[in-house]
C-alpha cells in the first residue's frame, strides 16, 4: 500500500509538471512570440500611415495573445531619418522596432542621411497600398480631369500636398503624374508634411490644391464625404470607392506604396527571430487580416534576408527616379 501511494503521489506531481506546457494559454508563449518591454517607433506625426500601421499591429498581436504591452511612440523629424538615426544608435537592442516604408528610403537620399537602411536589421515588408488623389469637399476640382487641366495651365498655382519629404512616395508619385501629364517635375509646387495626418488639415483648409496620400490614412474622411477621391495611382480600382486608376484618366504611369518594419542593427539570431517570429505568427491572425481588409491595404509579407534584399532594390530605385526626374 505504501508503495502504491508514493507512485500515486509521484504520477500527480509528474502531471503538475507536465500537464500546464501542453495547455496553450494564449499569452503567446506556446510560439515564442513573447517580447516583454517591446517599443514601436514611429518616425512620424500621430495620423500618418506608419503611425496606423504601428498601432494597428500592436493592437492585434495584443488581441491576437502573441505579445502585450507593446509601446507606440512617435519621434516625427526630417522625413522619418531622426527616427532612422536613433533607432540605429540602440545597437543590440531587440525591443526596438521602426515602423517604416518607402517613405524613408527617399528621405536617406534628399537629407543626405548619415544613418542608412543598410545600418538595420530588416524585419519584414507587410503591406502595399495605392496613394490617392484627393481635394476636400469645397474643392473647385470635381474630377480629376478638372484638377489635370488646372495643373496643366499653370503647375505653380495648383500646389499638391504629400506626407513624406521629397523623394518619399507622396512626392514621387506626384512628380511621375506630372512627368505623365507632360508637366515638367521641376515646375511643381509640392508640399512637404511630416506624415499624412499633418497634410489632412491643409486639405480640408484648401491650403493646398490637392493631397496626395495613402488610402488606408484617408479612408474615413472619404466615406465621411469630408474629402473628395479623384483617383489611385495603383494598378486596378479600389472596390468600394468611385474613383479611376491614373491610366483610366489618361496619365501612362501608376505607382504604390509599401511599409514594414526594422530593427537596431546588432541583433543576435535569437532577437532576429523572436521579431521576425512575432511578424510571422501575426499574419496569420483574423485580427490582421481583417485589419488589411478595412485599411485597403494589400498583403504583401516579406520577411528576414529576402526583405533585406528588397530594401537595396528600392534604394537603388529611388536613386534612379530621383535622377530620371532631375530631382
Amino acid at each position: 500500500m505504501r508503495l502504491r501511494t508514493l507512485l500515486a503521489l509521484f504520477g500527480a506531481a509528474l502531471l503538475v509538471v507536465v500537464g500546464p506546457p501542453l495547455l496553450s494559454t494564449g499569452d503567446g508563449s506556446d510560439t515564442g512570440t513573447q517580447i516583454p518591454g517591446l517599443r514601436f517607433m514611429v518616425p512620424n506625426t500621430p495620423g500618418g500611415g506608419y503611425d496606423i500601421t504601428a498601432r494597428t499591429l500592436a493592437k492585434n498581436a495584443e488581441d491576437a495573445g502573441l505579445t502585450h504591452n507593446i509601446e507606440v511612440f512617435n519621434l516625427p523629424g526630417a522625413g522619418g531619418t531622426v527616427g532612422l538615426t536613433r533607432l540605429v544608435s540602440e545597437h543590440g537592442n531587440g525591443k526596438l522596432a521602426l515602423s517604416m516604408g518607402l517613405g524613408v528610403v527617399g528621405a536617406v537620399h534628399t537629407n543626405k542621411s548619415p544613418s542608412t537602411l543598410a545600418d538595420t536589421t530588416p524585419i519584414a515588408r507587410l503591406t502595399e497600398e495605392p496613394d490617392i488623389v484627393v481635394v476636400s469637399k469645397d474643392s473647385p476640382y470635381r474630377t480629376i480631369a478638372d484638377l489635370l487641366a488646372a495643373w496643366k495651365k499653370d503647375p505653380a498655382r495648383v500646389p499638391v500636398g504629400g506626407g513624406s519629404s521629397p523623394g518619399g512616395p507622396d512626392h514621387l508619385a506626384p512628380m511621375l503624374m506630372a512627368q505623365a501629364a507632360g508637366i515638367a517635375p521641376r515646375t511643381v509646387n509640392y508640399v512637404p508634411f511630416d506624415g499624412g495626418g499633418e497634410l489632412l488639415a491643409s486639405i480640408l483648409g484648401d491650403k493646398v490644391g490637392f493631397g496626395v496620400s495613402g488610402l488606408g490614412e484617408y479612408r474615413d474622411q472619404i466615406e465621411a464625404g469630408e474629402l473628395r477621391l479623384l483617383a489611385v495611382t495603383g494598378p486596378k480600382r479600389v472596390p468600394g470607392l468611385e474613383a479611376p486608376t491614373l491610366r483610366e484618366a489618361g496619365l501612362d504611369t501608376e505607382f504604390t506604396n509599401w511599409r514594414g518594419v526594422v530593427a537596431p542593427p546588432g541583433l543576435s539570431p535569437a532577437e532576429r527571430d523572436k521579431l521576425t517570429g512575432l511578424i510571422r505568427e501575426l499574419h496569420g491572425t483574423k485580427q490582421w487580416q481583417e485589419s488589411m481588409k478595412k485599411n485597403g491595404w494589400d498583403d504583401a509579407l516579406l520577411i528576414g534576408e529576402p526583405f533585406g534584399d528588397f530594401l537595396d532594390e528600392q534604394n537603388q530605385r529611388v536613386a534612379t527616379v530621383l535622377k530620371e526626374l532631375g530631382l
